[in-house]
């Protein structure tokens, strides 16, 4: 055997070609399916003028390159890698499961033991005696001296081949994901949008329409009792995202808003088309993977060590970001309301909300996006790892507590991802237009096209006067015809 390792081993050299040939072509059409897949799916975008995600779908490819390199550097330093070698005391810390006994110096202790008894103490349990060979050859192939280990084993960075794997199809498909429970949230408001439409035409044409604020939909379905006071305040906000998280009075109300604040008061606009790009635009930021969410993944696997119960911490805390997102979002709508009682006593038609960035936490809509952003990439990292952890160890291995911890994780895993994606992504879409700026990028194409022919046609109307210096009381910005043209 020429090269090989053992009786049933071989070089490459020493392997037919068409085993060659054969595994090379699989893994090519595989790539090429991939590949023509992806770019269909583009095509696709770009026909029904998807340019958010059109630009998602580029992101996705990204990431998967970098993941792609990843592996690619594994394989080609991983010679150098085991080449390097440690203490056995430093390769003995922070271990994510307890310390093999048979690596310790109370081996000879444990095996005298086991032969008094009569074989009685199976020691070393097979697994773990494959482990402490892989080892020893691993110290043998690399020549640490003695008292001295590998960095990491081959056999380990095989292992995290499968699991940067494991990364990228499932990055892919739980993006996907997202976006289709998302987009399903916002489907429902159509009918909503339908009716809003009709409101406002008949409120803007009927003046004599006065109401009392408290007596409104909107208001009166936020004031009540529990809102007066700051803990019953977020407490009702809390279970209020899990039960109709956003009403048609709240839709109508915020769609009047943005209208009459950003638009013109009875514009003909399709305020849910323009919620459903905002959400494609928002996709847009959330399907990448930032060099902080790599530094959390890395900080993850930093501190998974045996009995600090990272696995638990890692759970635990994308269900507590989001049901705080989302009670945030719930309060800010309320928040709104109850600032229409504190400014008006009485209102035609819909009520107008206050339209500011102060509403969100540091003044940033985007902040509440990162966290969203935050939650939706720990939460599918720890089902990653959960899969990634079955499929090398079972479900057996040390890295499972038991049973009952491993299944309550999966649907918090899965209440979190439904939740995100279905509730507080798509309330998000429609909370952050309540901002002091609206996303100029999401608008379509037509849009677009009209706004510069109008920029194009106020800058022709624009005064003389401004072409010599612009120091005359017209061209600083007094009424004109010309204004008043544009």
């Amino acid at each position: 055997m020429g090269g090989g390792g053992g009786g049933n081993s071989r070089e490459l050299d020493q392997t037919p070609t068409w085993a060659v040939a054969s595994v090379c072509g699989v893994i090519v059409l595989i790539s090429i399916l991939l590949e023509k897949g992806l770019h269909h799916v583009g095509e696709f975008f770009s026909h029904r003028k998807k340019k958010a995600m059109v630009e998602a779908l580029e992101k996705v490819k990204a990431e998967l390159m970098v993941l792609g390199f990843i592996s690619l550097l594994l394989v080609f330093g991983q010679n150098y890698i085991v080449k390097v070698c440690i203490s056995n005391h430093a390769a003995n810390t922070m271990l994510p499961c307890k310390l093999k006994e048979a690596a310790v110096p109370g081996k000879k202790k444990a095996a005298a033991a086991a032969e008094h008894l009569g074989g009685v103490l199976d020691w070393p349990p097979p697994y773990y005696a494959h482990n402490g060979r892989m080892l020893a050859e691993a110290s043998m192939a690399t020549k640490c001296p003695e008292g001295k280990v590998s960095l990491i084993s081959i056999n380990a960075l095989h292992q995290l081949h499968i699991f940067i794997f494991f990364l990228a199809v499932f990055h892919v498909s739980y993006s996907a994901i997202t976006m289709a429970l998302g987009r399903a949230k916002i489907r429902a408001w159509k009918e909503w949008e339908k009716e809003a439409a009709g409101q406002d035409y008949e409120f803007s044409n009927d003046p004599t329409r006065f109401r009392f604020t408290h007596e409104t939909s909107f208001v009166r379905q936020h004031m009540n009792v529990l809102n007066k006071f700051p803990a019953s305040f977020y407490i009702s906000n809390f279970f209020r995202q899990f039960f109709r998280s956003v009403r048609r009075a709240d839709y109508c109300a915020l769609r009047h808003s943005f209208v009459n604040v950003h638009l013109a008061p009875g514009t003909k606009f399709d305020f849910q088309k323009y919620i459903k790009r905002s959400l494609e635009d928002d996709f847009k930021v959330i399907v990448g993977i930032s060099p902080p969410l790599w530094a959390s993944a890395l900080i993850f696997l930093f501190l998974n060590v045996n009995g600090w119960h990272t696995m638990l911490w890692i759970s635990i805390m994308p269900v507590v970001i989001i049901l705080s997102v989302g009670t945030k979002l719930q309060g800010i709508i309320c928040r709104m309301a109850i600032d229409i009682t504190e400014r008006h006593a009485v209102i035609q038609g819909i009520p107008l909300v206050q339209v500011s960035d102060s509403y969100f936490w540091f003044a940033r809509p985007t902040f509440v996006l990162f966290l969203i952003h935050f939650t939706l990439f720990q939460n599918g990292f720890q089902i990653i790892y959960f899969l990634w952890i079955l499929y090398e160890y079972g479900m057996d291995s040390c890295f499972n507590d038991s049973e009952e911890f491993v299944f309550a994780r999966l649907c918090l895993g899965v209440v979190v991802q439904v939740l995100c994606s279905y509730v507080t992504l798509p309330l998000y879409a429609l909370v952050s237009q309540m901002g002091s700026t609206m996303k100029q990028s999401i608008f379509d194409e037509q849009t677009s096209k009209a706004l510069k022919n109008w920029r194009a046609g106020a800058k022709k109307k624009a005064p003389t006067g401004s072409k010599h210096g612009g120091g005359s009381p017209t061209a600083a910005g007094s009424p004109t015809k010309a204004d008043g043209d544009a």
